[in-house]
């Protein structure tokens, strides 16, 4: 995988057990614009953290960008942008916000910093900490 990212969905929305048994989807509905710009550096092979919103707030999967992203067909606007992902794994335990914020090394990550962002970067030293709190 190249880059990683980390994708926000409401699970009463769109779950990852939804994206699991779809197999692909269009990650879309994004208005956002630092969202929709790091939507617009994603590329096909990236990974991704899938983290459910609302009352669960905790990553609960590992995810893998399909394409790049290319303008959403739905909007009237080029800025916004869409691209497809697929399950990889659940990850083998939910890692809460509560023990992001918990983790001294994760506390200059977006998620804590940023939390209404919906896509953001995952620099490699944090999803390997994430990997790991996750593994137990």
């Amino acid at each position: 995988m190249g880059a990683k990212w980390l994708l926000k969905s409401e699970p009463d929305e769109y779950s990852f057990d939804d994206l699991e048994r779809e197999g692909r989807a269009v990650w879309d509905g994004v208005r956002n614009a630092v969202a929709l710009r790091n939507m617009r550096q994603v590329q096909a092979g990236d990974g991704a953290f899938f983290y459910h919103t609302g009352k669960e707030r905790a990553i609960v999967g590992v995810a893998r960008i399909e394409s790049d992203p290319y303008p959403d067909p739905d909007a009237d606007d080029e800025k916004i942008v869409v691209f497809e992902v697929s399950p990889v794994r659940r990850l083998a335990r939910p890692v809460t916000l509560a023990e992001v914020k918990a983790a001294d090394e994760l506390d200059d990550w977006e998620l804590v910093r940023l939390p209404r962002l919906s896509v953001m970067p995952v620099p490699e030293r944090l999803w390997s900490r994430i990997l790991e709190m996750s593994d137990g």
